[in-house]
């Protein structure tokens, strides 16, 4: 292999590539910078000779009263970085050199490489054994070892990842996240994955009346209300109607099937909503709402039913439910995370995460102490 190139590329240069590709992450889309609209924003490519071989989305934060960025690549870029041609330093010296000419004074990036998974019986077992507290503590079912290899190759390069904040959320993007597996199995196969309180629960929004349908962006402001009702009974804070609008109005530009929105109702109200994204065979639940007073008509176990059959329609090998705590303690809050998603049958996945190279270390250290005090 000959020494990469890495230089700017148009949105549709981007695409192109995408289109080539099994998926890649929805962050990595060009849609994505119109998303996140308070970031200055590059599509790069990794040029063998005159040969596209890699792309990545780079977001660019301005430190304010100066010309220097942090440079962000959320899950991306999209690299052959397990392949044995060519060194590390092929691929990311490049990228890391004309990240350093425009102006960063930091990059942090997530190579959206699987390194180890756990499958459903698996995580049931250690659920169910309180000597069990952390996931990571639980001898995986599959392991690459080229991706472990990476992690070793990025550290002697100079890369570090942040420490763990104890419940596994040492990344901006989670490094754990839940996947159900859709490949080579019938929708029976799936439904009858499910274990006994989910099949139930389905069964009983059907029977409770719970209608799913397909919204519209003229429906955001219903699923923006339900996910204040939800931002407020779990204690976070919520984005506001126009983040969505400005979601749904790129990405859907982008390509009509991108972005989806489903809303249950009953009696006309709505319930619960969600939002799927698709990326070749790649479908992500990525933001869900539900009311607490219809609870019980079980909204959420209906809608998410409706996305996974409609990610299977659409020929998606893996339907992805995203992130996870890595706790497995029943008595901790954030247990709920696997714990809804673990009825689905399928199975948690820990990627390599996020790693950080500093290029200007005095003003990377003036940056977080600002941002420190800030918060």
């Amino acid at each position: 292999m000959t020494a990469l190139v890495v230089r700017p590329i148009s949105a549709s240069q981007h695409l192109a590539y995408v289109a080539g590709r099994p998926s890649v992450s929805f962050l990595q889309l060009p849609s994505w910078a119109a998303v996140k609209a308070e970031w200055e924003h590059e599509s790069l490519g990794w040029f063998d000779d005159d040969r596209l071989v890699g792309a990545g989305l780079v977001l660019l934060r301005k430190v304010p009263g100066v010309r220097r960025y942090l440079a962000y690549l959320p899950e991306g870029p999209d690299l052959d970085w397990l392949g044995s041609e060519g060194s590390l330093a092929d691929r990311l010296t490049p990228m890391v050199e004309h990240l350093r000419a425009r102006g960063a004074f930091a990059v942090k990036m997530g190579p959206a490489v699987p390194l180890r998974r756990w499958h459903s019986d698996t995580l049931k077992a250690a659920v169910a054994d309180e000597a069990v507290t952390r996931l990571r503590d639980v001898p995986a079912d599959w392991t690459d070892d080229r991706a472990l290899a990476l992690a070793g190759q990025l550290t002697q390069a100079g890369w570090s990842q942040q420490a763990d904040t104890g419940a596994g959320f040492g990344d901006v993007q989670p490094r754990y996240v839940f996947q159900l597996p859709l490949a080579g199995r019938t929708l029976d196969e799936v439904f009858a994955g499910f274990n006994q309180l989910w099949r139930r629960n389905v069964r009983k929004a059907e029977k409770a009346g719970v209608e799913v349908s397909l919204g519209t962006y003229d429906d955001l402001p219903a699923f923006h209300e339900v996910y204040v009702q939800t931002a407020h009974r779990d204690g976070f804070t919520p984005r506001g109607l126009a983040y969505f609008q400005r979601m749904w109005r790129a990405m859907s530009g982008e390509d009509p099937l991108r972005l989806k929105l489903f809303l249950a109702r009953h009696d006309g109200r709505v319930h619960a909503a969600t939002t799927l994204v698709t990326v070749g065979d790649h479908a992500w639940y990525s933001y869900g709402a539900s009311t607490t007073e219809g609870r019980d008509l079980r909204p959420s176990n209906a809608v998410q039913w409706a996305m996974i059959q409609d990610a299977h329609a659409s020929g998606c090998s893996v339907y992805d439910l995203r992130g996870i705590s890595d706790t497995l303690d029943q008595s901790d809050p954030l247990f709920g995370l696997i714990g809804f998603k673990l009825g689905t049958g399928g199975q948690a996945q820990e990627y390599v995460g996020e790693w950080d190279l500093t290029l200007r270390p005095m003003l990377a250290r003036a940056v977080t102490a600002y941002l420190s005090r800030r918060s």
